[in-house]
């Protein structure tokens, strides 16, 4: 039986924190809750964020093929937009499927208003929105998040870490800025007293 040199309470450098993590990911081939990767690495959530933005940092200034992901407590080794046709190629794959005006408009609101129900997505579209919301649901692009705590408990709607992927990603702060983008959220209505 072969013997390693593998010591997990060695506090390793930076470098080999790094070598580590893009193994783990790689490994995975699926999305990592970023708990299991804390504990494989034995490091605090702050020093495990610190590592996944020094790793894709690196990909992206070596312009290399890969990126990390990251989706709320979750994140995934992915290729990179840049090299998607030549995958796809290579893969037999169709290009990128196309979406629908109306699709996009909701993807954006969702996007940037998540989490959101389906009655103030419709609010902001001024359309029925449930066509639209079970086609992203069904490409992965949109889940359900939770239920609002109002009445009905209506379903609340976030974007998946598909969605980061389909538009290239890493997170949601890179998505930019909402101005002219939508339309401003309505006021809320002011509590007037009685006379």
């Amino acid at each position: 039986m072969a013997t390693t040199n593998f010591n997990p309470t060695e506090k390793p450098g930076i470098a080999r924190q790094l070598a580590i993590l893009e193994a783990l990911l790689f490994v995975a081939g699926e999305p990592v809750p970023l708990e299991n990767l804390q504990r494989a690495l034995e490091v605090e959530p702050e020093w495990l964020q610190e590592l996944l933005l020094t790793l894709n940092g690196g990909y992206e200034a070596d312009e290399r093929g890969l990126r990390v992901h990251q989706h709320g407590e979750v994140c995934q080794l992915v290729t990179a937009p840049t090299v998607a046709g030549y995958v796809e190629k290579y893969l037999g794959l169709q290009s990128s499927v196309k979406l629908s005006a109306a699709a996009l408009e909701t993807l954006t609101i969702v996007a940037y208003r998540q989490p959101i129900t389906r009655a103030a997505i419709e609010a902001v579209r001024g359309v029925d929105s449930s066509g639209v919301l079970n086609t992203l649901q069904g490409r992965g692009l949109v889940e359900e998040t939770g239920r609002a705590e109002s009445i009905g408990h209506p379903v609340l709607y976030g974007t998946t870490l598909d969605f980061l992927h389909f538009f290239g990603l890493t997170s949601l702060s890179q998505l930019p800025p909402m101005q002219g983008l939508m339309p401003p959220e309505p006021p809320a209505p002011a509590n007037s007293p009685l006379v």
